[in-house]
């Protein structure tokens, strides 16, 4: 178990207790104040979840509670497994609302739009920063809805300017079950919008480390609605897929599908496609949005820590030494880290940086949903006369 306390403004903790009740007791040991507004938190589905919502708005009366369920946690002391890690948000500095999403398959833009209105009155009526300049919002959805770019572009058309980012739930890659929580419990098939403003500054931003090679396949069949490719190149798709990495169709696994991803080129950048699983039937599916005729190009990784590095060190000379940073890390880029040998690197520089956050089965950026990438933000300290 371990805590950390930034003077003031936020407070973060970790606990590995698996008992619920007993971990929540923990959290609220590390977390609580007279000024504790929210707390945000992700957790191993390996916890009793039907013992853990009640424990912990039994712990945290009165207090906004959202969070989900992951694939790994990023802890005040780096990568931890099979704990809870959270954020506790005094409201002196941070007016925070949440809602619940629940049905992902009919959300509209008047459903957006109402959702959103009402977290901003919840923001305005809080009187601590204008919305506009001041204004982020965290996204969490069921990692195996395959939802997520319905949602996520009806939202951001309803958030308009308002910066976003987030993460899909995980569930320690067993890719069975995933939640988010709102509201006292945890739910399926559903995801949780958080809107926070503040007067302290922060900077919303999202990275990816792989580079294109020439190889190119066309999705020549796929369901979209599975996110499953039948064929690549009118050949079935596992077969195609293994010939362009140089294994054989049997060898393809998690750490093939990590380290050697696909791309598709949108506006002149390169937006990965990662692979969650090969099919009996020869066929792939992916965990983001695949249509039949799009071009895919063969991707390999090109220094992990290093684009993470860039993106914090650039948010760092924008909002000044860093309060915390909230993080979503797709867990193929950890799994890349343990094959690579670079996770004590890795998790030591998200130490030193205050990175809070989880590993998902996604992430989320500005209305789009993304793979492999380090999306976040970085929220300054408060100054001297705050």
């Amino acid at each position: 178990m371990s805590s950390e306390t930034v003077p003031s403004a936020v407070r973060t903790a970790s606990v590995n207790l698996r008992d619920p009740v007993l971990a929540a007791s923990q959290l609220e040991a590390q977390l609580s104040h007279d000024y504790l507004g929210c707390v945000l938190f992700f957790c191993s589905a390996e916890y009793e979840l039907k013992q853990l919502g009640p424990a912990l708005e039994t712990a945290f009366p009165g207090v906004r509670i959202c969070g989900c369920t992951s694939a790994g946690e990023i802890t005040p002391e780096g990568y931890g497994r099979g704990c809870i890690t959270a954020i506790g948000f005094d409201q002196r500095y941070f007016a925070i609302d949440c809602a619940l999403i629940s049905s992902l398959d009919r959300f509209s833009l008047q459903d957006a739009q109402g959702v959103i209105n009402g977290l901003l009155a919840t923001c305005r009526d809080a009187g601590l920063a204008p919305v506009k300049g001041n204004t982020f919002a965290i996204t969490l959805l069921d990692g195996l809805s395959s939802r997520e770019e319905l949602v996520l572009a009806t939202l951001n058309s309803a958030l308009g300017t308002i910066p976003q980012f987030g993460g899909s739930a995980g569930d320690d890659e067993r890719l069975a079950n995933t939640h988010v929580f709102y509201d006292g419990r945890f739910h399926t098939g559903a995801a949780t919008v958080m809107l926070v403003n503040t007067p302290l500054d922060f900077r919303v931003f999202s990275t990816h480390h792989m580079v294109d090679r020439s190889e190119k396949l066309v999705v020549t069949d796929a369901c979209s609605e599975r996110r499953t490719v039948k064929e690549l190149n009118a050949e079935p798709a596992a077969q195609a897929y293994a010939r362009v990495v140089g294994v054989r169709v049997e060898e393809l696994d998690r750490e093939i599908f990590a380290l050697r991803p696909l791309g598709v080129k949108i506006g002149g950048h390169f937006f990965v496609r990662s692979i969650q699983r090969v099919n009996p039937d020869g066929s792939l599916t992916f965990y983001c949005a695949i249509e039949t005729g799009i071009v895919m190009t063969a991707m390999e990784p090109e220094g992990l820590l290093d684009s993470v590095r860039h993106q914090i060190e650039a948010s760092e000379r924008v909002v000044g030494t860093p309060l915390i940073t909230i993080g979503c890390d797709c867990f193929l880029r950890r799994l890349e880290a343990e094959l690579t040998g670079e996770l004590a690197a890795v998790s030591e520089f998200m130490r030193h940086h205050r990175v809070i956050g989880f590993n998902t089965y996604g992430e989320q950026f500005d209305g789009m949903h993304i793979n492999q990438t380090f999306t976040g933000v970085v929220i300054g300290q408060p100054d001297a006369h705050s």
